[in-house]
């Protein structure tokens, strides 16, 4: 039951990284005996121009790719099923062009993406992968024929550029990604989207009995993190009322006051939306606001 809690974070997690920039579609079902992909992600050649935002996976999403994440190890079958998965997508492509008469382009083929939160020695050797020159540590290349790499999550360094796929790890690999993320700046443009979903992931758990020792210290791990969050938007939610207020009897404020009144504590603001009431000119809300301060 976890595994498909998870399995279904990863992909509306995909989702949402990789929209702004092309076309994506989860679980998308392919020929012969009924499989689906997990992510097929067409880039859209207008948007490619942010992708570096997103790091490793943005260079992922640089082509056509198929994305099949795994919660727990990916096994040589699974992986095989995998590689069943994009020879029935180019198969299909095949058939189209030769339908419509054109040449199939290489560069319309997808890439297919195994990421596994660990991979055995014993795993990676048997596909005989290699490590190419430009890469970084942790993604194993199969025959160039094959268009496939495994991504052994939990060898990637911890850096920025690997931060959207560790999240997609396991144990310490993703806890240390998720601390990573809560550290980045409010503005950043997927940092609120991802926390959500991984605060939905973290509900999501809760509600299982028979939770595996790795998704209890998540969900510890994560319960800080939610409840820094859910104040700082209570406290933003204040901001907002009590500037709306303001603004409605005083017309428009001054940016150094709104500023000040950004500053406030939870406790600071609940009694200024008390004292505003007495407010009769913008003098004592500025009076106000030093008496804090001092």
């Amino acid at each position: 039951m976890t595994r498909f809690v998870h399995d279904e974070f990863a992909k509306d997690y995909l989702e949402e990284l990789l929209k702004p920039y092309g076309e994506v579609k989860s679980s998308q079902k392919v020929s012969g005996e009924i499989k689906e992909i997990d992510v097929l992600f067409t880039p859209s050649a207008e948007q490619t121009s942010n992708l570096e935002l997103l790091g490793l996976l943005g260079r992922f999403a640089e082509f056509p790719a198929i994305l099949e994440p795994f919660r727990n190890a990916a096994s040589s079958d699974e992986i095989c099923d995998c590689l069943q998965k994009l020879l029935e997508v180019k198969a299909l492509l095949r058939r189209e062009a030769k339908a419509n008469k054109t040449k199939l382009q290489e560069s319309d083929i997808p890439k297919l993406w195994v990421l596994t939160p660990t991979a055995s020695p014993t795993i990676l050797s048997s596909f005989n992968v290699n490590q190419k020159s430009g890469w970084l540590p942790g993604i194993y290349f199969l025959g160039d024929a094959l268009r496939t790499a495994i991504v052994a999550i939990h060898q990637l360094p911890q850096t920025s550029e690997t931060l959207w796929l560790r999240i997609l790890g396991r144990g310490s690999t993703q806890s240390q990604a998720i601390l990573e993320l809560s550290a980045l700046p409010l503005n950043h443009p997927y940092k609120q989207a991802t926390l959500e979903l991984v605060y939905n992931l973290r509900e999501n758990l809760r509600i299982n009995q028979n939770l595996e020792s790795d998704d209890r210290e998540l969900i510890m791990r994560l319960e800080p993190l939610y409840q820094q969050d859910r104040e700082r938007a209570k406290q933003e939610g204040q901001q907002d009322l009590i500037l709306r207020l303001l603004n409605r009897r005083f017309g428009e404020i001054d940016a150094a006051l709104i500023e000040r009144i950004r500053g406030l504590s939870i406790e600071q603001l609940s009694l200024l939306a008390e004292a505003l009431l007495d407010f009769s000119v913008v003098a004592d809300l500025e009076a106000w606001l030093n008496q804090q301060a001092g």
